[in-house]
């Protein structure tokens, strides 16, 4: 197969429905092909989801691939399997890691990381540090994108009451049962609890999602472990304040708006960012934590409470630095950062 040396080589798992974390994989694959980089999607099966963004995008069938030294070969975490193309190669292989949690989950009995010649690539600054911190390795960030053009606020504005709480129910769907039901046995005790509207958002496909996000007032997060969780962003982008859980991922843009009971304390250094308080955060299984945030939240949306503006201000302008243009950046330095390494044996 003819092809330009030092090919960076996508490898696409075979995943029945699309996930944020394949979605990225394909805008990777799009900024260096429109930066003019060597680039090619390498899917598993020969059918595979493939977004507007990568059309451009040379595929390698499978069965063709041949990997050589100089090139790249990056694999997503929880494909640990799929390194073997690159290992045997002598290509650069690169492990990224979109997900803390899966990255000693699927190695197999008796191996560790630092018996492969593997580098890392982290999705958020939360998912470098724990790469560095049990690995000793450092990792470039090429975080998730929030589409603008997708996610915004309503043209109007949402009307004060019901208070509309915005929730996903495959982000540990016992947890969120047990804050709402929290909530409303709280709420049935208090005559001057403002009254709620539940959006379950489910099964829907992006501009659905953005859709039900724009009518509600409230996003609650329930998803851990997280790498760079996209909804509460989405939600961010929409106008909505987020609370809830980070899944230590959503530490890279959560920020604490409000000292309540139950607030988040992060140990792990925060990276600086410029925007401040942009939603009510608890720790991640937190019931009564979550409650807590979500009737505050409840109640600064019904009583109008300049903390709401404040915190919404500062959500909306982190969500604008998560665009396509900070990706790009991201992925042009990070293999900029990966060349200027010497090759692992």
């Amino acid at each position: 197969m003819n092809r330009p040396t030092g090919t960076t080589h996508i490898f696409l798992p075979p995943l029945a429905t699309p996930t944020g974390g394949l979605a990225v994989l394909h805008q990777i694959a799009a900024h260096l092909h429109a930066a003019g980089r060597p680039v090619a999607l390498a899917p598993r099966e020969a059918r595979f989801w493939r977004p507007d963004c990568s059309r451009a995008v040379p595929v390698v069938p499978w069965a063709t691939l041949a990997l050589a030294p100089g090139d790249i070969w990056l694999v997503p975490e929880g494909w640990v399997n799929a390194l073997a193309p690159g290992l045997q190669s002598g290509a650069r292989t690169v492990l990224y890691v979109q997900n803390w949690a899966y990255l000693f989950s699927a190695l197999p009995p008796d191996v560790r990381w630092d018996q492969l010649p593997v580098e890392f690539l982290a999705v958020s600054d939360p998912v470098a540090r724990f790469v560095e911190y049990a690995l000793g390795e450092s990792a470039p960030v090429v975080r998730a994108a929030v589409d603008p053009a997708l996610f915004h606020p309503p043209a109007a504005p949402r009307p004060a009451s019901p208070v509309s709480v915005a929730f996903m129910p495959r982000k540990n769907k016992a947890l969120a049962a047990q804050i709402r039901a929290v909530v409303e046995a709280r709420a049935a005790r208090d005559p001057g609890a403002p009254p709620l509207r539940w959006l379950e958002i489910a099964g829907q496909p992006p501009d659905g999602v953005a859709a039900l996000l724009r009518r509600a007032h409230i996003f609650l997060a329930t998803g851990f472990p997280e790498g760079c969780p996209l909804p509460p962003l989405e939600a961010m982008a929409s106008g909505c304040l987020v609370v809830g859980f980070t899944g230590l991922g959503g530490q890279d843009s959560m920020r604490q708006a409000a000292d309540l009971p139950g607030a988040l304390r992060p140990w792990l250094p925060q990276r600086p960012v410029p925007w401040g308080g942009n939603g009510l955060f608890c720790a991640d299984g937190d019931v009564l934590g979550a409650a807590q945030a979500l009737e505050t939240a409840a109640r600064w949306v019904a009583g109008a409470d300049p903390a709401l503006a404040a915190a919404v201000d500062a959500a909306r302008a982190t969500a604008a630095a998560y665009g396509p243009e900070a990706q790009r950046r991201e992925v042009l330095a990070a293999w900029d950062a990966l060349a200027a390494r010497p090759l692992r044996a």
